[in-house]
C-alpha cells in the first residue's frame, strides 16, 4: 500500500493543510522551523518524491505544535 492510500491524503492536500496551519501560527521559532520543513516539502514535490514530501509535511506540522 502506498503512502497516499494509507493516509487518505495526497502530498498536495497535505501541503495545503500545513500551509493553512502555518499561516495561522504566531511568529516565533516554531513557525521558522516549520517553514524549513515546508520548503523541503515543496522541493520534494517538485522532484516528484511524494514520500519525502509527505514526510516533510508531517515534520512541518509537528514543528508547529
Amino acid at each position: 500500500m502506498n503512502e497516499q492510500k494509507a493516509t487518505g491524503q495526497s502530498s498536495v492536500d497535505r501541503m495545503k493543510t500545513v500551509k493553512a496551519a502555518w499561516d495561522k501560527a504566531p511568529s516565533g521559532p516554531k513557525k521558522e522551523a516549520s517553514l524549513k520543513h515546508y520548503q523541503a516539502a515543496e522541493t520534494a514535490h517538485k522532484a516528484s518524491k511524494e514520500a519525502d514530501c509527505i514526510k516533510s509535511c508531517d515534520a512541518a506540522a509537528k514543528a508547529l505544535l
